[in-house]
């Protein structure tokens, strides 16, 4: 591997451990249940236990009642269902989506296993670009790394639709889902995936956003260029109506993503190039807590 790429996976994998650690501890293993409950031991039966809980087969052995004692079963499957398409190559401060989708799924695939959670990865533009399957351990967090930073998609357009019904295709049992994208210029019809993929498992959006995308700045007459669809256009942003319609426009698209997103129960938290994103992280999962 090239040196710069790892030193590009440690640098990442350093930020990464550190904001898991230090931030997501406590709150991630509050906030995403385990698949619900197992058996641990029977013990004496005591006032205030819930008798449906009687272990009849031991009751009867010992003449005596005794209980069965559950804990939850914590270990969880999560999967990072990533946006890869050509407008993940924007940013007006510091970095671009991709990059800052690179650190948010290597802290949350971190916080996972530190839970002991098996973590994968799909990877999707307007097709499946890499389905990594879920599993445990440091090695494997550092491939999904790697494949983060280094991997070219074939495509450029988005297509979240099938990259949901990819994911409730590939993914029988229930897990966490945590789809990292701009929802930008999708060519799908994409609700009837979000529905299924929402009704059998835990979906949790988490859009990328740039600033300069909410707010067009005044730089007089400006080249734009859509890597999606390779077009160009000249943009006279010193024109004051033409910044308000293009934020206009963009608050619109955000308040049609949420109110999708929240139509089918799925948690949903904005991330900003150049921003800290630990404090909306902690908000959404102490908001699930």
């Amino acid at each position: 591997m090239d040196e710069d790429i790892i030193k590009r996976v440690r640098r990442i994998e350093i930020k990464a451990r550190g904001l898991s650690q230090q931030m997501f501890s406590g709150e991630y293993h509050s906030a995403f249940k385990g698949k619900g409950m197992a058996f641990s031991e029977v013990r004496e039966y005591q006032y205030g236990d819930d008798v449906r809980n009687i272990d009849w087969n031991v009751t009867a052995r010992l003449a005596h009642p005794y209980v069965k004692i559950f804990e939850e079963e914590r270990e969880l499957t999560v999967m990072l269902l990533v946006d890869v398409s050509g407008s993940g190559y924007f940013g007006t401060h510091s970095q671009f989506k991709e990059d800052l989708a690179a650190e948010i799924a290597a802290t949350l695939a971190f916080s996972a296993i530190a839970n002991n959670d098996k973590v994968g990865m799909i990877l999707f533009s307007d097709r499946i670009e890499r389905f990594i399957p879920p599993k445990k351990g440091r090695t494997h967090i550092l491939r999904i790394i790697r494949e983060l930073i280094t991997f070219q998609p074939e495509g450029r357009l988005t297509d979240i639709g099938q990259a949901l019904k990819y994911f409730s295709n590939v993914m029988k049992r229930r897990c966490t889902l945590f789809l990292l994208s701009d929802f930008l210029l999708d060519t799908s019809n994409w609700t009837d995936a979000l529905k299924m993929a929402s009704g059998k498992h835990d979906v949790v959006a988490l859009r990328l956003v740039d600033r300069g995308e909410r707010n067009l700045a005044n730089l007089g007459l400006v080249k734009f260029y859509d890597p999606e669809s390779n077009a160009t256009m000249w943009i006279d942003t010193s024109r004051k109506d033409v910044r308000q319609v293009a934020d206009s426009r963009f608050a619109e698209h955000e308040e049609r993503v949420d109110k999708t997103l929240q139509r089918y129960g799925v948690d949903v938290a904005s991330l900003t190039t150049g921003e800290d994103f630990i404090g909306p992280l902690r908000n959404l999962l102490a908001r699930r807590s």
